[in-house]
């Protein structure tokens, strides 16, 4: 050995000797660890046998961690626990006891959980059944994993589990196998909940599926499950003759939600179905929100009779059969100025062809109506329209029909013969595809739905064919006769219901009170009642001052008005050589007086029979038949206007511009008018009928016995 190199050794002394030692201490530890770790917990099995309960498996567990033993489980109380770490101290082989000893206590509320921590790998942890051994939980547990999968088991025994624990356990972890690292199936007492994010759509659609039949007795609580990331994101809507069909992803449920609703609305107006092939899945770029870019799809759809509008690689584009010549340019300045926002301009290829089926849609909700389709020209539009609006009280009537040819005969009058139908409903649909009309939709009464077929049938032209599918909301509900006529008669004592002058139309302060009779009237089959309709109150009677002043020409409206008038008067005598004035007024409540024979001779007019009511057509007609009166007559007509005072008395002057007398059958008009509201709101044609003509005032209601 050089001298150098010894000289370096002794220098050292016994330090150069502690890497050898080192070695061989670590040598001997690894080689005799495992049989001191199996020693100890040798030592120490006696004793956790001797904590068997009645689950076939003791509750402590024994872990040697080199020469320390560790000891955990859930003692039943302190007294077992304290007996059994003594007996655990008292062993020769461990160095010390380690104890993670708990109690069984009642847990409230009884949670449990798994998570997924890695591909094959789920943790457990919470509260367990006291009632069943660890190895039987987990053994059921492991049963609904994949196979591989491990498990880390942490739960601590409790009192107060759910009833079946192990089935919603299984029930729990299975869904797991569907989801990625970091996923959380939970219970909570009988609620189960589950958080995380799907691996595929197929995992996910099965998860969906899964959970809509949970294990009786229990329910599901939160579900916060993320769709699966899609390599390729698209979107789809397309035109068949059968209806709609959706295809591709959606990133929501709100979203998906979206999609199908606008399908269906569109699916209104070709009066097919929609077929759903969406699927939850992410990967839509952030900058584009998909609500809007589900709403412009069908913007750009709207525009098609047939085709497909596709959206993929960030880019939309559409082909297929326009809805008509102006469609193209529409679709094009929609690609051009109206795309969302992250949204490309795709290629537009559309071919416009003639329409077939023409096709029309009323849709009525509880907002507005709504006109989509083709007419043929402006009348027709405008004549739906006059239609409409009588028959609505708030709603608006929102219009996107198109013009183009080839709409079938007598569109406008089968659309016009609907419409009352449609707007008596509380939410429903007329669909026209040529020469069919559909009316679908929900009534509020189960009488008015009952009614609709028929009323249909006998509304549309020849040549039409009809069908209705009406349902009732409300389902039917009967009241004793004592409680039936006790609210009829509290509804119509506080009744005051007033039509304006002249008028037969119900006011919105009407419908509170026909509505709560039309309800009482389904509720209640026994009920009658008659509706009297009010007259107007008698006008003043005009001043004899009154009339046009010296040299001043009455009214020509005024002029026939009164000529009308007279016609009707067949109690004012006429001299033999003056006609009778065509300028008197006749008054509504007083009846009309035969003529005499003699004065009937003497004015050379045959006497009306009866008398003609004022106003009328009839009258105005059979005034006209009679003749015109002498020319030295006409000036003093046109000039003076005179109110007949008795049989041959001159008349008082009154004004030129008197307004028309209602018709002597108003009171029976409104009457009318009351009576069809309760009808069309579910009363049955036996209940309500129209009772004797009622004095000025309100409507009168009378209870029948």
């Amino acid at each position: 050995m050089p001298e150098i190199f010894a000289s370096g050794l002794r220098r050292a002394g016994w330090l150069a000797g502690l890497p050898a030692l080192a070695l061989t201490w670590a040598s001997a530890t690894l080689y005799a660890a495992p049989q001191i770790a199996e020693r100890i917990e040798a030592a120490g099995a006696p004793v956790a046998a001797g904590t068997d309960t009645g689950t076939g498996e003791p509750w402590l567990r024994l872990e040697a961690r080199g020469r320390d033993l560790l000891a955990a489980g859930e003692a039943p109380d302190v007294g077992v626990r304290d007996t059994v770490l003594t007996r655990l101290a008292a062993l020769d082989g461990p160095r010390r006891i380690v104890s993670a000893v708990g109690l069984v206590e009642t847990a409230a509320p009884f949670q449990w959980a798994a998570i997924r921590t890695g591909p094959d790998r789920i943790a457990l942890e919470g509260s367990r059944p006291v009632e069943i051994g660890r190895r039987v939980l987990e053994a059921r547990v492991t049963g609904a994993l994949s196979p591989g999968t491990n498990l880390d088991d942490t739960a601590r025994a409790a009192r107060g589990a759910p009833p079946d624990f192990p089935s919603a356990a299984a029930f729990l972890a299975a869904r797991l196998s569907g989801l990625t690292k970091g996923s959380r199936a939970s219970l909570s007492d009988t609620v189960l909940s589950l958080s995380g994010e799907a691996v595929d759509v197929p995992a996910y659609e099965a998860l969906r599926a899964a959970l809509s039949d949970p294990p009786e007795g229990y329910s599901i609580g939160r579900v916060e499950i993320l769709p699966p990331l899609v390599a390729q994101y698209r979107f789809a809507v397309e035109k068949t003759a059968r209806g709609i069909v959706l295809d591709g992803f959606a990133p929501a449920a709100s979203d998906l939600e979206a999609a199908r609703r606008e399908a269906q609305e569109a699916a209104v107006g070709t009066g097919g179905q929609v077929e759903d092939r969406l699927l939850l899945g992410r990967g839509l770029d952030p900058a584009i929100d998909p609500k809007g870019l589900i709403a412009y799809a069908f913007r750009l759809a709207d525009l098609i009779q047939t085709g497909r509008i596709a959206f993929a690689d960030g880019t939309i584009s559409m082909t297929g059969d326009a809805i008509d010549g102006q469609a193209i340019p529409d679709a094009q300045a929609l690609m051009r100025d109206a795309r969302p926002a992250g949204v490309k301009a795709g290629a537009v290829a559309l071919t416009a062809r003639p329409l077939s089926p023409y096709r029309v849609t009323i849709r009525r909700t509880a907002d507005a109506v709504t006109l989509s389709g083709h007419v043929p020209d402006a009348r027709t539009r405008e004549r739906i329209l006059e239609a409409l609006k009588p028959r609505l009280f708030r709603e608006p009537v929102i219009d996107r029909t198109r013009l183009a040819e080839g709409a079938p005969p007598d569109l406008g009058e089968a659309l016009a013969a609907a419409i009352p139908l449609v707007t008596g409903l509380a939410d429903g649909a007329v669909t026209v595809s040529d020469r069919a009309l559909t009316l679908t939709g929900e009534s509020l009464y189960r009488e008015s739905a009952a009614r609709v077929p028929d009323r249909l049938a006998g509304a549309l032209p020849p040549g039409w064919t009809g069908r209705a599918a009406v349902s009732a909301r409300q389902p039917a509900e009967r009241r004793d006769p004592e409680t039936c006529r006790a609210e009829g008669a509290a509804a119509v004592a506080g009744a005051s219901l007033r039509f304006p002058a002249g008028s037969t139309a119900l006011t919105p302060s009407f419908y509170p009170t026909l509505d709560t009779l039309a309800a009482l009237a389904k509720a209640c089959p026994t009920l009658r009642l008659t509706v009297s309709g009010p007259a107007d109150p008698a006008k003043a009677a005009p001043t004899p001052a009154a009339g046009p002043t010296p040299g001043e020409e009455a009214h020509p409206a005024a002029a026939e008005h009164a000529q009308v008038a007279s016609a009707a008067k067949a109690d004012v005598p006429a001299k033999a050589d003056v006609p009778a004035k065509a300028d008197a007024p006749a008054k509504a409540d007083a009846p009309a007086k035969p003529v005499p024979s003699d004065q009937t001779a003497a004015s050379g007019k045959p006497a009306s029979a009866g008398g003609a009511a004022p106003g009328r057509k009839d009258a105005a007609v059979t005034g006209a038949a009679r003749g015109d009166p002498p020319k030295k007559e006409a000036g003093k007509r046109d000039a003076v206007k005179k109110e007949p005072t008795g049989h041959g008395k001159a008349a008082a002057k009154k004004p030129a511009d008197a307004p028309e007398e209602p018709p002597q059958d108003l009171p029976r008009l409104r009457a009318q008018a009351v009576v069809e509201y309760l009808l069309q709101a579910g009363a049955r044609p036996d209940q309500v009928a129209p009772g004797p003509d009622g004095p000025a005032g309100p409507v009168a209601f009378a209870l029948l016995p």
